[in-house]
């Protein structure tokens, strides 16, 4: 009986200590990828979608009607300001310039016939041979004879401009569009459609619209307009085919009203183009960086939304903890900068925010670093 109850004892006692050994193992907590608060620097690239404009388009159209006799350019040709670009039929211009120079002298002959007539009645009228009606006339007739010259004169000039127009020129230097017109073509100066548009694109503009509210950030943050569009990073511009251009253009002038329609305001960055890489009519999205510095920067996966506010996950003593945050309202669509809510050193779950559970038993281990 003795020896019975000292076995019974024994296992009472192995069971006692295996109980007490259970007690002191805890469970472990589920591994999280967690991140290490830190400070650095931060570029936010604000995007645009941009219309470039050459500096200078000008739709070219004839000053007098007629046929086209010449085209002195190929589509495409790089032209030259005064450079001729068409030929329209100059029979009739030269004709009529002809006209107005006969004209001219048939005036100046009258003017010189009046003229004796009229010294010739005023000798005549000191000898009281001829009436004063007879002067006053001589003297009308001259002023008439003037007048007419005067008069062919200016028909004359119009006559030479308008054969000067039939050689049609280019206003700028640019680059020539299409040409929808062919030889013999009949022209006037209402035709619809230019003869041709000639772009200067030595430097190309890139018009874009930015919303009331960041101008007004960007006003507050340089002081003004003009200090705006001096201070201002340079912007870079994507091409339609997705690729970036290798030059960086500067924001060189800024609306002073905002569009009612679209409650936006008009940019204009200039671009060199040298290469005539960027044509007139074209599209591309403008980008302006802003640089952001000794700020904490988080991952957009660290964090989740809750009416309309923006919260992480701490990891507090190896268990989550429900952090509100203020984040700057603009952000690269990755990451977030953090104005309040996190401070250097603390440790956050640095993805799946949007699954964890305030009190959620987390094991924070050197490898839960989030992969780079």
């Amino acid at each position: 009986m003795n020896k019975k109850a000292s076995i019974y004892l024994v296992l009472c006692c192995l069971s006692l200590l295996t109980s007490c050994g259970g007690s002191k193992q805890e469970m472990p907590g589920e591994k999280y990828k967690t991140l290490t608060v830190t400070t650095g620097s931060q570029t936010l690239q604000s995007v645009y979608p941009a219309t470039l404009r050459g500096r200078q388009s000008v739709e070219v159209r004839p000053q007098v009607s007629g046929v086209i006799t010449d085209i002195r350019i190929n589509e495409g040709d790089a032209v030259r300001r005064g450079q001729v670009l068409f030929i329209i039929d100059q029979v009739p211009y030269r004709a009529a310039l002809e006209t107005a120079l006969a004209n001219v002298k048939s005036a100046e002959a009258k003017l010189q016939t009046a003229r004796l007539t009229a010294s010739s009645k005023e000798e005549l009228y000191k000898e009281k041979v001829v009436s004063d009606f007879d002067r006053q006339t001589a003297r009308n007739q001259l002023l008439e004879a003037e007048a007419a010259l005067a008069q062919a004169k200016a028909e004359e000039t119009n006559a030479r401009n308008n054969l000067s127009y039939t050689e049609v020129k280019s206003p700028v230097d640019g680059v020539a569009s299409m040409i929808p017109y062919r030889v013999g073509a009949l022209v006037n100066s209402s035709i619809a459609e230019p003869l041709v548009t000639v772009s200067d694109d030595a430097e190309i503009y890139a018009y874009f619209s930015m919303a009331e509210s960041q101008m007004l950030d960007l006003i507050q943050e340089y002081g003004s307009l003009e200090d705006a569009c001096r201070k201002m990073p340079a912007v870079g511009l994507k091409l339609s085919n997705g690729k970036e251009y290798p030059k960086a253009g500067r924001i060189d002038a800024i609306s002073g009203t905002v569009d009612e329609g679209t409650g936006g305001v008009t940019l204009r960055a200039v671009f060199p183009n040298e290469g005539h890489l960027l044509r007139n009519g074209g599209s591309g999205t403008v980008s302006i960086p802003t640089e952001y510095k000794d700020c904490i920067v988080i991952p957009q996966s660290a964090t989740y939304e809750l009416q309309n506010r923006v919260f992480t996950w701490k990891v507090v003593d190896g268990k989550t903890q429900s952090a509100p945050l203020t984040v700057y309202k603009y952000n690269d669509g990755q990451t977030y900068i953090v104005l309040s809510g996190l401070k250097t050193g603390d440790v956050i779950i640095s993805e799946g925010a949007g699954l964890m559970r305030e009190g959620t038993v987390v094991n924070v281990t050197p490898s839960a670093e989030p992969e780079k």
